[in-house]
């Protein structure tokens, strides 16, 4: 009787198709390119201003990098988006690099998604 009550718990638990999770690697996000930059310089030490960045493959949550640092960003359309630049970030004159990254998508019960892609910099002078 014990060896059927084992045998038996051995089929469920085998038949059950308990196994991992297949995982699906994530895949290469699209690329964002800079075109053009709107200003392109500006003084130091000028009041916050609205940076336009004009390029390819901006997606709708793409977010603007200046100098390292993420900015507040809107999406205007695949082409352009716009980034509000505070004051604090163009108190001291030089050049500093912009770029927009796409940010990656979350994979689904199984793995997938993209990975984050980030433009080359386009350098803004800051007077």
């Amino acid at each position: 009787m014990k060896l059927l009550m084992t045998l038996l718990l051995v089929a469920i638990g085998v038949g059950c198709g308990y196994s991992k999770p297949a995982t699906t690697p994530t895949q290469p996000g699209t690329v964002p390119t800079i075109g053009q930059l709107t200003p392109p310089s500006t003084a130091a030490g000028s009041s916050q201003f609205t940076l336009e960045v004009d390029g390819t493959n901006f997606n709708s949550n793409a977010v603007v990098n200046f100098n390292g640092t993420a900015m507040s960003t809107s999406f205007a359309s695949g082409g352009k988006v716009m980034a509000t630049i505070p004051a604090s970030a163009v108190s001291s004159s030089g050049t500093v690099p912009v770029t927009v990254t796409n940010p990656g998508t979350p994979g689904g019960l199984y793995g997938g998604g993209t990975q984050a892609a980030t433009s080359q910099a386009m350098n803004f002078t800051i007077n």
